[in-house]
């Protein structure tokens, strides 16, 4: 390299590496040190596989490769869980030629980093958990004066015209609206911890789907795509009913009425899928269960806040649908994550193996 091409590869600010035409790792620049959590002394000469551990992993590196030496183009791999210190990062991997070598190939890495994921959820949590908590102060002392305007709307109700009575109407439904909403407030901020138990996922899914067929998705094709070996959860199996039932709830409300909508309930397992603990240790989450709908998309300036209580992309939603489920996930150890687009949004909620 000369020197203004290695001052360049050193100051990269993404995970680089070079591949040999051996598929072992020729090169590193300082941010790889960085992201892996690894010299570049234990990575040089190493086979590529061995320090970054895809899904599917070492074929899928192994085809990227290849395909990448007999195309002489670039190869992008998506949602690649790279490993880095026992902990999966999600991430987009692109493999490319460089241009003094076929053999020769350039890696970077570009993760979606889950820590800040991880980190963004439980910071969500405890503004939930304050917002929450002041809620319900509020609702203690707004039910009983809502109680005494309702009974006084009813009694003025029985001497006025049929023209005021639809005033006194509307003061009785909106208070009652309010009083349902401070309820669901009271119901978040009193949930009880988890009991958690071994529990099969897919016969609490089927419960939800019931449920969702015959009323709030009744319009909707309901479908499901099942990984039939996939093992027991800790879970509570209410609470998770619960979750469930939000997160197709959530969904059928986004598709609203259409043509083809579509719910397809997915569950599958990853192996290595692991979430950072405070004290440094971790946590496995194998578990994947991906609520995936057709709607519009949740739009781009309330994705970072879907989880955060009152926030609501519809027009009378309350927005404590999602942040209840975020809550109970995270009481479980979980994680809930969100991908979206036009035509197609996936909630996840990944979740930990029964305890043996």
């Amino acid at each position: 390299m000369s020197i203004d091409a290695e001052t360049l590869w050193r100051t990269l600010p993404m995970p680089t590496l070079l591949i040999d035409q051996l598929d072992s790792i020729k090169e590193i620049n300082p941010a790889t040190e960085s992201f892996l959590n690894r010299s570049r002394k234990s990575l040089i000469g190493k086979p590529t596989h061995s320090a970054i551990i895809l899904e599917n992993a070492p074929n899928t590196l192994k085809d990227a490769f290849d395909r990448c030496r007999q195309s002489q183009a670039p190869v992008l791999m998506n949602e690649m869980n790279v490993l880095v210190s026992g902990v999966p990062y999600l991430c987009q991997v692109q493999v490319g030629v460089l241009d003094d070598t076929k053999n020769t190939l350039l890696l970077t890495i570009h993760p979606n980093d889950m820590v800040g994921r991880v980190g963004q959820q439980q910071n969500s949590n405890k503004a939930a958990r304050s917002a929450i908590g002041m809620a319900e102060m509020l609702a203690h002392e707004i039910k009983n004066p809502l109680a005494g305007i309702t009974g006084a709307a009813q009694l003025l109700s029985m001497g006025l015209s049929a023209e005021d009575q639809e005033l006194t109407k509307l003061i009785v439904e909106e208070s009652r609206r309010i009083v349902s909403l401070l309820e669901q407030v009271e119901q978040f901020g009193n949930l009880l911890p988890p009991h958690k138990q071994p529990v099969n996922l897919h016969n609490l899914l089927d419960r939800a789907r019931r449920s969702a067929s015959v009323g709030f998705g009744a319009s909707l094709k309901l479908v499901d795509d099942y990984d039939p070996s996939l093992p027991d959860a800790q879970v509570d199996p209410d609470q998770m009913l619960q979750v469930f039932l939000n997160l197709l709830k959530n969904a059928a409300e986004a598709v609203g009425v259409r043509e083809n909508g579509e719910i397809c309930i997915r569950t599958s397992y990853d192996h290595g899928l692991r979430l950072r603990n405070k004290d440094g240790s971790t946590r496995s989450v194998p578990l994947q269960v991906d609520i995936i709908d057709n709607g519009p998309g949740v739009p781009e300036d309330m994705r970072d806040h879907i989880f955060d209580p009152f926030v609501s992309g519809r027009e009378n939603g309350t927005g404590l649908g999602l942040a209840l489920v975020s809550k109970i996930i995270a009481d479980h150890g979980g994680l809930m994550s969100l991908d979206t687009k036009p035509g197609r949004t996936v909630f996840r909620v990944s979740l930990p193996l029964a305890q043996t």
